[in-house]
């Protein structure tokens, strides 16, 4: 049997908007009771803490610069951070959230984060301090900045022969201090 196209939209609609009442009147039932809400929502439940969902998103990514011949950032085992234009394990880094808009930059090769000295100097250091906390900002060429959350003012940037700049060198302005996260 063959139904009109139009029987089959009001059946369709009436579906859709009983589900979607059956799930509503879940929601407002279970947000009175408390936690009932989680166990029927499980995982799409939005209201965890900020902080808890920040904790657990962790990024793999090269940091690439587009300037001079085009850079990825790079911790090597001995501590130097530089710039490389091939990519090689040593650029993998693993971009962890300390708190909104605040990140850790660890090498994942190297087993070094990347820190940032008081005069600006990056390193790598064999454990996670406030040095290696680095404010990201997204720019709207949609390239990242990273400015040291410890010493606010000074920025990760490479220049144009793939040497890292000091901190306190480097603006947001310039093109050595913006980095395209790539996988």
């Amino acid at each position: 049997m063959k139904l009109p196209v139009c029987v089959l939209r009001v059946q369709l609609l009436w579906l859709c908007s009983s589900v979607f009442a059956r799930v509503h009147s879940r929601r407002v039932q279970t947000h009175s009771q408390g936690p009932l809400l989680s166990t029927i929502l499980g995982p799409w439940d939005k209201r965890d803490t900020a902080q808890q969902y920040l904790m657990g998103i962790k990024r793999i990514r090269r940091l690439y610069c587009n300037v001079g011949i085009g850079f990825h950032l790079q911790v090597s085992p001995n501590g130097q951070v530089s710039g490389t234009h091939n990519e090689n394990p040593y650029t993998l880094l693993e971009i962890s959230p300390v708190s909104r808009g605040v990140v850790t930059l660890y090498g994942l090769r190297s087993g070094l984060f990347i820190a940032m000295t008081t005069r600006g100097k990056l390193y790598g250091s064999d454990h996670c301090q406030d040095e290696c906390a680095f404010k990201e900002k997204l720019l709207a060429n949609n390239y990242n900045t990273y400015e040291s959350a410890a010493h606010p003012g000074m920025y990760i940037g490479i220049s144009k022969t793939g040497k890292v700049k000091r901190g306190n060198r480097v603006t947001p302005t310039m093109s050595m201090a913006h980095f395209l996260p790539r996988t």
